[in-house]
C-alpha cells in the first residue's frame, strides 16, 4: 500500500513515465491533461514519496554480449541472521547477479545471473559456493524470455 493514495492522474503519470522515462514534462503534461507546472509538481511529489525511485536506460543483454541467463537457487546450511547477512553482503558484490530474492520453500535464495559464456558462469558458481554457509546451489538456464516487463502495474 502506498504511503499516499494514488489518484487517476498519478497513475497516468506513472504509466507514461514507465513507458518512456525520457518524456519531457511538456509532453507528459499533454498526455495526462495537466498544465506543465502542476504536472511537474506531481512528478516531484511521487519522487519525494519514494514511489518513483529513479530513471534508467534499459540495455539489451544480448547486444552487449550477455547471452547466458541463469536462475540460481541457493540453500544455506543455517538460516540464522549471521549466515543470511554473510550471503547477502557477498552476493551484492557480484556484478553478474541482476536480482536476488530471499525465498520461502526449498531454496533460501533465488538469483538471476547474466554472463557472456558458460565458463563465466562457472566462475560465478565457484565464487558462490565459497560463501560461508552455502550448502547447495541448483541452476536452471533460460532458453528464451517469454514475458519480461519493467513497468509495475499501478
Amino acid at each position: 500500500m502506498p504511503t499516499q493514495p494514488l489518484d487517476a492522474l498519478d497513475v497516468k503519470i506513472l504509466e507514461c513515465l514507465q513507458a518512456d522515462g525520457r518524456i519531457t514534462n511538456q509532453e507528459l503534461s499533454e498526455k495526462v491533461g495537466l498544465s506543465p507546472s502542476p504536472c511537474l509538481r506531481r512528478v516531484r511529489q511521487l519522487e519525494a514519496a519514494g514511489i518513483i525511485t529513479g530513471y534508467v536506460a534499459l540495455v539489451s543483454p544480448d547486444q552487449v554480449g550477455l547471452t547466458i541467463s541463469a536462475f540460481v537457487r541457493v540453500r544455506l546450511n543455517q538460516q540464522d541472521e549471521k549466515h543470511l547477512d554473510i550471503f547477502e553482503t557477498a552476493v551484492a558484490a557480484f556484478p553478474e547477479v541482476m536480482e536476488c530474492y530471499l525465498m520461502t520453500g526449498e531454496a533460501d535464495y533465488q538469483l538471476r545471473v547474466l554472463v557472456p559464456s558458460l565458463s563465466d558462469f562457472e566462475d560465478v558458481l565457484r565464487r558462490l559456493t565459497r560463501i560461508e554457509g552455502v550448502a547447495q546451489v541448483t541452476t536452471s538456464f533460460a532458453l528464451r524470455p517469454i514475458v519480461y516487463k519493467t513497468a509495475v502495474p499501478v
